[in-house]
């Protein structure tokens, strides 16, 4: 019997294109004959629309941006759903709205399995602050760092540009703590360019991340599992961009992907065991991307983890697993799985003391 495969995708979100990327993909790799596929997309406007179960793979991503037919957004998700509640939910929403935990609760609300990280993982990962804290708590080493939140740069603004030159030097990279895809991210060489830079971030988020820029390679791995993870080979970032900016990742098509990338066992073993520790840290569950820097002397710094990362047969993630000889369509169904464990695990939690 098929299973009813909710798929959620769009959302309220600087990353909607980014989602619909994802979808389309994965839509292409799914066996039809296992899933019943139910189109769930959330427009830019917030909005839920459901479509008609899916007849053949979506090829072009206009198709994905269902039409309002008198269905807005829900004030009952169930009753939104009603008689086509998923068996399984998997949720194709980058940034925020989609990988923070606030879906994630609402699929917990409505007991419903879904594909990867839960709440606490994902509004902790998407929160880079709070992951670099409990990254420090785990002893992993990182990049130095400061962070801030807009009331305080309204306030005074000197004085923080002063705070970042007195225990950062240039050039430092500053963030919006909370978004992904390299969204809002400027790299600033001097005084000036970074009072622009958090300007800039200031737009996507309230609070600030400034990082020191290091010279280093950008090495990444991919994470799999529930309780008993598996940690994929390593793959090597070179843009030929100054960094690993948003038109680096989706638009101009050079950064060149190294997989698996050029490393000592030693370092590969080393990042190994820090890609699992950040995973158990955050207690995360079903995929997690971990971006590391390996500067010249191999000394490992871990970046930050991406509990819901690009999922394109040509993004970072899928790449990492084929390489490691799981293919993109049995990485699908093995996050589906790892869904409806973590679902069965939680069931046989108890909620009185009878």
């Amino acid at each position: 019997m098929k299973k009813r495969l909710g798929l959620v995708y769009g959302g309220k979100s600087a990353e909607h294109e980014v989602s619909l990327s994802t979808a389309r993909a994965v839509t292409q790799a799914l066996d039809l004959n296992k899933y019943e596929v139910l189109p769930i997309y959330i427009t830019l406007q917030g909005e839920w629309l459901k479509g008609q179960p899916l007849e053949g793979p979506v090829t072009e991503i206009d198709t994905l941006r269902l039409k309002k037919e008198g269905v807005s957004q829900p004030d009952h998700i169930e009753e939104f759903l009603k008689g086509d509640m998923p068996d399984v939910i998997l949720p194709l929403l980058h940034g925020t709205n989609g990988e923070d935990g606030t879906v994630q609760g609402l699929f917990e609300v409505l007991n419903i399995p879904y594909a990867g990280n839960g709440v606490l993982a994902s509004s902790a990962g998407m929160d880079k602050v709070v992951m670099k804290q409990l990254f420090a708590q785990a002893g992993l080493a990182q990049v130095e760092y400061i962070h801030f939140i807009r009331n305080a740069w309204q306030e005074d603004a000197s004085a923080l540009l002063d705070q970042a030159e007195q225990k950062l030097s240039y050039p430092m990279f500053v963030k919006p703590a909370n978004l992904g895809s390299s969204v809002g991210i400027s790299k600033a060489d001097d005084r000036n360019e970074l009072q622009l830079a958090i300007e800039l971030a200031l737009r996507f988020d309230r609070k600030i991340i400034i990082e020191q820029g290091i010279q280093a390679r950008e090495i990444e791995m991919a994470v799999l599992g529930n309780d008993h993870p598996e940690v994929s080979v390593a793959g090597e970032i070179r843009p030929v961009a100054e960094f690993y900016d948003y038109e680096a990742k989706y638009q101009d098509q050079s950064t060149e992907l190294s997989i698996p990338a050029e490393i000592s066992d030693p370092t590969a073993r080393h990042m190994k065991d820090m890609a699992f520790r950040a995973f158990k840290v955050l207690d995360c569950s079903g995929l997690v991307r971990a971006d590391f820097f390996v500067t010249q002397d191999d000394e490992v710094l871990i970046n930050e983890v991406n509990t819901l990362p690009g999922f394109t047969p040509t993004s970072m993630f899928p790449l990492l697993w084929q390489k490691s000889g799981l293919a993109y369509p049995d990485l699908i169904d093995r996050l589906i799985e790892l869904a409806f464990e973590r679902h069965a695990e939680k069931q046989k939690l108890h909620y009185t003391m009878d």
